[in-house]
């Protein structure tokens, strides 16, 4: 059985935040966004999928067997946008990515976006040797 973590609002909002600016940055750099998205957000880690975003010129190359040149020209294309994905990324969390890879599947179509927060400093005023 599947038992589900429940988000806070608070959680929530961010997330939809993230997917949302994810998928008006595709539109914006791609021509086209995706019309599925969605966020996951543990520790350290944000996990950004979308779903169904693959480009007509780019279909017409995968029907041709050229997953390769799909995969390699998106490869590039994201190393190109890593700084404004991850700024966006920071504004939206206030926190700090450290990395920050991108990966396309086809079959089915799904791009995953994954960004690795600095991790969070812990509080050293509850060490006090008082």
């Amino acid at each position: 059985m599947k038992e589900e973590i429940p988000q806070t609002t608070e959680q929530h909002d961010l997330l939809g935040r993230i997917s949302n600016a994810m998928v008006g940055a595709q539109k914006e750099f791609y021509g086209k966004g995706p019309p599925k998205a969605k966020s996951y957000l543990l520790d350290n880690f944000l996990l950004v999928v979308m779903s169904d975003g693959v480009l007509k010129a780019e279909r017409t190359m995968l029907d041709e067997g050229r997953e390769d040149l799909v995969r390699n020209f998106r490869q590039q294309f994201e190393n190109e946008m890593c700084t404004r994905f991850t700024g966006m990324v920071e504004e939206i969390t206030g926190r700090k990515v450290i990395n920050y890879q991108s990966q396309i599947m086809f079959d089915p179509d799904m791009v995953f976006e994954i960004f690795i927060f600095e991790p969070a400093r812990e509080d050293d005023s509850s060490n006090d040797d008082a």
